[in-house]
């Protein structure tokens, strides 16, 4: 284990939240406060799951192993599947996106599950959870921030945003998924 290693697997794991992000902003025609609080949620979930993870040691590596891919594709389906109904058939005058903690933190867990069994990574390596999981943490709350601004400047171009960012959560769910199968 080094920090290159880290720093890889950090960018890696915050990849999930940008998207996330992104989507949020989609729908924003400017900066909102909350997208600190969300970076904050994003980068604290991506910083306690390795160390449940570590935790839990290998006691929950054969559940991890089968079911997070499987919770994941569930939460991000349904959220998708949500936002896509709502571009449809909810028509608001300038819909803003869903800044409700309770939201929040379903999209915090969402793009969290998976970041849970990196955590056994650091069983043979204990001096490096602690470190580690800061350098997760933060990096994900920066590309979070990122990916809102991102959105915020793509949802300017008007298009049916909700309906993408349904999409985007629903393909996000089913990489997660399909990345369970075709990496054993």
């Amino acid at each position: 284990m080094d920090w290159d290693n880290v720093v890889i697997m950090a960018v890696g794991l915050a990849m999930d939240c940008c998207a996330v992000s992104a989507v949020q902003g989609l729908n924003q025609r400017s900066w909102h406060p909350r997208a600190l609080l969300m970076a904050a949620i994003f980068g604290c979930f991506h910083m306690g799951m390795p160390i449940i993870g570590y935790y839990a040691g290998t006691f929950f590596v054969d559940f991890m192993r089968v079911y997070a891919p499987w919770i994941a594709l569930g939460l991000l389906g349904f959220l998708g599947v949500k936002m896509i109904w709502e571009s449809y058939f909810e028509h608001k005058e300038e819909k803003k996106a869903d800044w409700k903690v309770s939201n929040l933190l379903l999209l915090a867990i969402a793009t969290s599950v998976d970041v849970l069994a990196t955590g056994l990574l650091f069983v043979p390596y204990p001096e490096w959870l602690y470190p580690s999981v800061l350098t997760i943490g933060g990096i994900t709350a920066c590309f979070s921030l990122g990916g809102y601004l991102i959105g915020v400047y793509v949802g300017k171009l008007k298009l049916n945003m909700e309906l993408v960012g349904g999409l985007v959560l629903i393909a996000l769910g089913i990489k997660i998924w399909a990345e369970s199968f075709f990496a054993l």
